[in-house]
């Protein structure tokens, strides 16, 4: 831990607790969805439900295609190795639930993606090339939805290890994305909080 302390810059955080409610976080870039409409109503939300009180960030559209990737991404940050954590807490769904974490976006159609479904009870690891999901890996999970989780991805050089709820469920090589932006992830129908966003990078 020394070690990794010494070659690690000080983490960057978004708690989301200092913008306004009903607007996206001022960081953040809003995806579009192959129609053109932006992928997803993210938005700052007031809740007492939040990980950190008062707010979360949100995304509220509660519709959508079975492959409409609803993606934010934050603008000007780009990454290589890193480590990138998340807290989430699934709020409704029926085709889809949960949420996930991108890293090394080259755009909102081209990332790795890490995300936890609980309709589905498990955790997929995918690349996105030009909008197509390719599966790394699947760990199937018993996925609370009445409580907050954390996802968690290190990824140095090809190396991805990613942890559910500090529990580690994937490690595993993968060349495709060499850096790129960081930024968070639903699907379809799924309504999800997110809170405490970390973003480290490690040299």
């Amino acid at each position: 831990l020394a070690a990794q302390a010494e070659t690690s810059s000080p983490p960057q955080e978004w708690s989301f607790d200092h913008e306004a409610p009903g607007t996206p976080p001022k960081e953040f870039s809003i995806g579009t969805l192959f129609d053109g409409r932006p992928a997803g109503d993210w938005q700052i939300l007031a809740t007492v439900r939040a990980k950190s009180l008062p707010h979360v960030l949100a995304q509220l559209m509660a519709k959508g295609a079975e492959h409409a990737y609803k993606v934010i991404l934050l603008k000007e940050v780009i990454a290589s190795d890193l480590n990138l954590a998340v807290s989430f807490l699934p709020i409704q769904g029926k085709a889809d639930m949960g949420g996930g974490l991108i890293w090394r976006a080259y755009d909102d159609r081209n990332y790795y993606l890490t995300r936890a479904n609980p309709l589905e009870q498990n955790i997929r690891v995918y690349r996105v090339v030009n909008g197509v999901r390719h599966m790394l890996g699947n760990f199937n999970q018993t996925i609370d939805v009445k409580q907050w989780h954390t996802l968690r991805v290190t990824h140095q050089d090809c190396r991805v290890k990613i942890f559910y709820d500090d529990k580690q469920v994937f490690d595993l090589c993968d060349k495709t994305f060499q850096t790129g932006m960081t930024g968070l992830w639903t699907k379809s129908d799924a309504v999800t909080y997110f809170d405490d966003l970390h973003l480290q990078h490690v040299k």
